[in-house]
């Protein structure tokens, strides 16, 4: 299994995420446990170009401190919203032969969206833990409505939604 650490970069980490505090809980301790049982942990990175404050060289661009790399992770920058937008990513996830996809991070309703759809339409188990993905408000819907209606309705057939306890038993199996 690989554990997908999506965009959790210093200049969308904050506090007005919902539910942040279990969130951020759930996220490094998932990192833990993949690492621990020897599961690959990928981080990816979102570059949204020159001028935009989160790109290479900026502070917000940088992987917020709390569930930075280890030698020897794999990072991977994007520049669109999914994951597999970038050429290397892609690659590397298609020579995988364990298909299962764990998907954690930021924000629910663009890049983990996406990069749900994608490795769905690539033949990938995805596995979506319960409080490990992530979004704020916006002008439409408070950060807890797009945070359910896209868990609990939009990605329904498309993914194996599990619960926090039942994504630490998965890790290392």
């Amino acid at each position: 299994m690989v554990l997908l650490v999506v965009d959790m970069q210093k200049g969308l980490v904050d506090d007005e995420l919902y539910a942040f505090d279990t969130f951020m809980d759930r996220t490094v301790r998932l990192i833990d446990a993949a690492r621990k049982s020897q599961d690959e942990v990928i981080f990816v990175q979102h570059d949204a170009g020159p001028d935009s404050g989160m790109t290479y060289g900026d502070e917000a661009f940088e992987i917020d401190d709390r569930v930075k790399p280890e030698p020897g992770e794999k990072v991977f920058v994007k520049t669109i919203n999914s994951c597999f937008g970038n050429k290397d990513f892609r690659e590397y996830m298609e020579k995988q032969e364990d298909k299962r996809l764990m998907i954690i991070g930021l924000q629910t309703n663009y890049c983990i969206d996406c990069t749900v759809k994608s490795a769905f339409e690539r033949g990938f188990e995805v596995i979506i833990p319960e409080g490990t993905n992530s979004t704020f408000d916006n002008d439409y819907m408070t950060g807890e409505t797009t945070y359910k209606y896209y868990n609990e309705d939009v990605w329904e057939e498309l993914v194996d939604a599990v619960t926090f306890e039942e994504a630490l038993d998965l890790l290392g199996k």
